[in-house]
């Protein structure tokens, strides 16, 4: 059934990332800091879907035979490693500079992945199903987080799985992800982030609970400057992670 939802996209956060898409690839450049996160991320997915879909996750391919969306794929930093596990991935980004990015680099690696510039609401309009949705560092770039949420949840198949990473609000993600990163390290440019769309877990619990999701307990992110690395904590006052199914109706 087709849908019509207002769009969430906020266009001067898509300019934003599409001035830097050229360094997407690039490890010790604007986005270094995501390189250094996606070991862990890519670790925390694989738990989650392995387990969700009852795969064995010491094999080489776990996630073969199933579809999965990456919205705001931005260069395709999950999307490359997610096709080497098995998976038939699709890339979905607002920025046209980033989607040629990903393709360009996808095809330098010999990896079929099907990436397009659209949005969470567009592919729900059009009747797209995957069997995993993730939103990685996004619902704190969109204009309407209910209206992207209940669009990314249209995408799941039944028994579907959505998994979100965003940054609480709270003062010691203010204290380390704009001051810290942003002003003083300068790891990211000033700008990047908007504390105001930072978001509480019990929120985006609520947001995924109101689109017909039922919610896990959020993981959340620590990093260590001394060995440049992140592990998972049960710490979620800066990043954190958040998975949530979709029952069968």
């Amino acid at each position: 059934m087709q849908r019509t939802v207002s769009p969430s996209i906020d266009a001067d956060e898509v300019a934003k990332f599409s001035a830097m898409a050229e360094e997407w690839w690039d490890t010790a450049g604007q986005f270094a800091p995501l390189h250094a996160l996606n070991p862990v991320r890519l670790g925390y997915l694989k738990t989650q879907i392995c387990a969700h879909f009852e795969r064995n996750d010491t094999a080489l391919t776990p996630f073969g035979g199933l579809k999965v969306v990456d919205i705001g794929c931005g260069g395709g930093l999950l999307c490359e490693p997610l096709a080497r596990l098995g998976a038939d991935v699709t890339g979905a980004d607002a920025s046209d500079k980033n989607i040629r990015v990903a393709r360009a680099h996808a095809a330098a690696q010999h990896l079929k992945i099907h990436y397009r510039c659209t949005t969470a609401e567009a592919l729900a309009h059009d009747g797209a199903q995957f069997d995993i949705v993730l939103a990685m560092e996004v619902v704190e770039h969109v204009a309407d987080a209910g209206s992207f949420l209940e669009s990314c949840a249209h995408l799941l198949k039944p028994d579907g799985l959505m998994v979100t990473a965003t940054l609480n609000r709270t003062l010691k993600s203010y204290a380390l992800a704009i001051v810290g990163a942003e002003y003083l390290l300068r790891w990211v440019p000033r700008g990047t982030h908007d504390f105001n769309r930072f978001m509480k877990p019990a929120e985006l619990s609520a947001l995924l609970s109101q689109a017909g999701l039922k919610t896990s307990h959020p993981a959340g992110l620590r990093y260590n400057p001394l060995a440049d690395r992140w592990t998972l904590t049960d710490d979620v006052a800066v990043n954190y992670m958040l998975s949530a199914r979709k029952e069968f109706a």
